[in-house]
């Protein structure tokens, strides 16, 4: 691989400008691909494994399920009784869209002062007409509003809208990388490279989406989280190519061998470092749901296409750069300080008292995990927006009038051939004082299915509300099946919990496997895997305390408790896994290559530490503002993605390879390279960092 990653790299740099022509070529014909045969997102809803999916197709074969809604809440301010006349101009105004199938009366409260209108399409959500398409009910509701009532929109077709991604956040983030890749590379032009391999490489991985998403149902969070991963990974693979870079200027290369030799060594950390994360995000497939495989396809595509894209791009650009990538007293051949560089000062301290600061670092890691032991999840609703969101309107007026059960009703499906079936469940819903209303029993239009509606006395995100469904579906007679969106949340949080542990030993085990093929060593790549896990729970308790709890949550524009999201420990977990064994990577490589040469396993570490701390901490705060600049977005499961990506990856570069893996390294010695001579001639030999003349010097080393 060396020896081929050395031409790679050398031939882009020898040939810069045929490089940067393929690259805007293939930025240009992707997107004329993706333009011509591309297709939209949109959000598969099936899920086989649920529970409450077997109602809904029950109900889809009687000619009554699976078809889109929407709500539409009328309140007048001011407290007084609505017009019946401008509520039965609004219904026909609604009947007239188009794919309506019916708007039943509607539903007034108590006082009168509000009126809620269900709009039952003849299409399903996943109609290109419906789904994130509410300019059709504006447009019905505006002389409405013009009439000075309030009027909100609630359902599933206008939570498919949700809250718009501004991209504010996301651009003064890069605004700051970009400072932040000035102050490391010590020069305006240096930092600019990897910001233009990261964009070239995510360009091209956006139109790949746009193509995949012709081929299968591809969510339409995925493109966002595509783009959150691609950006922060591209630029990572950028800059420690461009340090190497910089490096062998430094010692005397000339541009061309300098790009071969940056390609040589750190470009195979940036190969393995993406096959890390590509393992990770195979795993969601595992979840059993098609949106993670979505999810996981999509970022994948991302990724490979910026690895690229740092793999030929970055040394181009670096040849036509030349010494202006230097920092500006470097190229005026001025004296250069020698002082020791903090990392190195840092590492050797942690090495004089290892315990010390292992225990420290474990401690505060547990703290901040603390939390997850009080984790709930839920898939979000509209309950969790903005307030200023129409769809948060819309339901804080229905919990207000109706009652929070209102924006979670159950629907009981039972068979009318079962004699007496209806009867019983309407009885058992009655005496459960949970339930706090149950609507008149109707049936199918074929009458083969009678359908009950109940609503229950709290809302659904309420952390009764699993209880209330599976004490249910144990009551009912046994032909009766409860579903409606509540149950099939709380079906999906239920398999989502389960499939965790799948997820986690499959991504965990693949990557520990390919950590020892890589390093040649048992107690590295466990003892990575066990800090990356550290690093990610204590992730999770912080959003558990800022988002489920409350604590310092106005910081991030939350202005309620919540649960988390139900997505978010499945896809968090396999994003983060794999960009925590990015920094591995990148810092047990230049360790071991340095153990290698000396055999000093003591100062192979501080000069590692030394070698990769700036470049690795750089990298690190870009994540962690790209990823906090999600965190701004008014979406709360973007913010909860955003903020738990972003205090992951700042704890794995802090407390983790800052203090963790220097402590345990310090401690264990040459035991960190251990292999058994059974499992070395069971292991195919993969090298990172390590030249294949050093073979005989490493089986000296490892035979402790």
């Amino acid at each position: 691989m060396s020896s081929y990653l050395h031409r790679l790299g050398r031939s882009s740099a020898a040939h810069p400008w045929r490089v940067i022509s393929a690259w805007v070529l293939l930025v240009a014909t992707a997107a004329a691909l993706a333009s011509s045969f591309g297709a939209p997102m949109r959000d598969d809803w099936d899920v086989p494994g649920a529970r409450a999916q077997q109602g809904i197709d029950l109900l889809r074969e009687h000619g009554v399920g699976g078809f889109a809604s929407a709500r539409v809440v009328v309140h007048d301010r001011e407290g007084d009784p609505l017009p019946s006349a401008e509520i039965g101009t609004l219904t026909e105004r609604l009947r007239g869209l188009e794919h309506v199938a019916a708007v039943p009366p509607a539903r007034v409260s108590a006082d009168g002062d509000t009126a809620v209108l269900t709009v039952q399409y003849s299409e399903p959500i996943t109609h290109p007409d419906l789904m994130a398409d509410i300019e059709p009910l504006e447009g019905a509701i505006a002389g409405t509003v013009d009439a000075g009532l309030q009027v909100e929109l609630g359902g599933e077709v206008p939570d498919t809208a949700g809250e718009p991604i501004s991209g504010r956040g996301e651009l003064i983030g890069v605004g700051i990388a970009l400072l932040i890749l000035v102050i490391a590379l010590g020069s305006a032009i240096g930092a600019g490279l990897p910001l233009v391999a990261a964009v070239a490489g995510l360009a091209v991985g956006s139109s790949g989406i746009a193509l995949l998403a012709a081929t299968m149902s591809v969510s339409t969070s995925a493109p966002m989280v595509a783009s959150m991963v691609g950006l922060g990974v591209g630029i990572d693979y950028a800059l420690l190519l461009v340090t190497r870079h910089v490096e062998n200027l430094r010692l005397g290369h000339d541009a061309v061998e300098a790009a071969g030799r940056a390609v040589a060594t750190s470009g195979r950390s940036v190969v393995f470092a993406a096959v890390t994360v590509l393992v990770s995000l195979m795993g969601l497939r595992l979840a059993g749901l098609s949106t993670y495989d979505s999810f996981g396809l999509a970022t994948a595509i991302a990724v490979v296409f910026v690895a690229a894209a740092a793999l030929t791009l970055v040394p181009a650009l670096c040849r036509l750069a030349g010494r202006k990538l230097l920092p500006r007293a470097a190229r005026r051949n001025r004296p250069q300080r020698t002082r020791e560089p903090l990392t190195a000062r840092w590492a050797a301290r942690v090495g004089r008292a290892p315990v010390v600061w292992a225990l420290v670092s474990l401690g505060a890691l547990l703290v901040l995990a603390a939390p997850v032991l009080d984790l709930r999840t839920w898939p979000g609703d509209a309950s969790s927006q903005p307030t200023g969101n129409t769809t948060r309107q819309a339901y804080d007026l229905v919990a207000a009038e109706f009652g929070p059960g209102a924006n979670g009703p159950l629907t009981v499906v039972v068979p009318t051939s079962v004699a007496e079936a209806a009867d019983e469940a309407v009885a058992t819903l009655r005496a459960d004082d949970r339930i706090a209303g149950v609507e008149p029993v109707v049936t199918t239009p074929d009458g083969a299915l009678s359908i009950i509606t109940a609503e229950p006395a709290f809302g659904p995100t309420d952390e009764r509300t699993p209880d209330l469904i599976d004490d249910l579906r144990a009551t009912l007679p046994a032909s009766a099946e409860v579903t409606g969106w509540t149950p099939f949340f709380s079906d999906i949080s239920d398999m989502l919990q389960e499939r965790l542990w799948l997820v986690i030993a499959f991504v965990v085990g693949v990557s520990v496997l390919l950590l020892a093929l890589m390093f040649r060593s048992v107690l590295v790549p466990l003892k990575a895997a066990a800090m990356n896990l550290l690093s990610i729970t204590a992730a999770y308790g912080v959003l558990v305390a800022v988002f489920q709890w409350g604590w310092a949550a106005e910081l991030v524009g939350v202005d309620q408790p919540m649960p988390i999201s139900s997505w978010m420990p499945i896809l968090q977990f396999a994003i983060l896994f794999g960009l925590s064994m990015d920094y591995e990577v990148f810092l047990l490589s230049r360790i071991r290559e340095d153990y290698l040469r000396t055999g000093d396993p003591h100062g192979s570490v501080v000069r590692g530490l030394s070698a990769t701390g700036r470049v690795i901490t750089s990298a690190a705060a870009i994540m962690v503002v790209v990823f906090l600049g999600f965190a701004t977005e008014g979406d709360v499961v973007v913010k909860q993605l955003g903020l738990g990506m972003a205090v992951a990856i700042a704890l794995d570069a802090t407390l983790v390879r800052m203090v963790l893996v220097p402590a345990t390294m310090s401690l264990l010695g040459h035991w960190n390279w251990w292999l058994p001579g059974w499992l070395d001639r069971l292991l195919p030999t993969v090298r990172v960092e390590v030249e294949a003349e050093e073979a005989d010097r490493e089986r000296e080393l490892v035979g402790v």
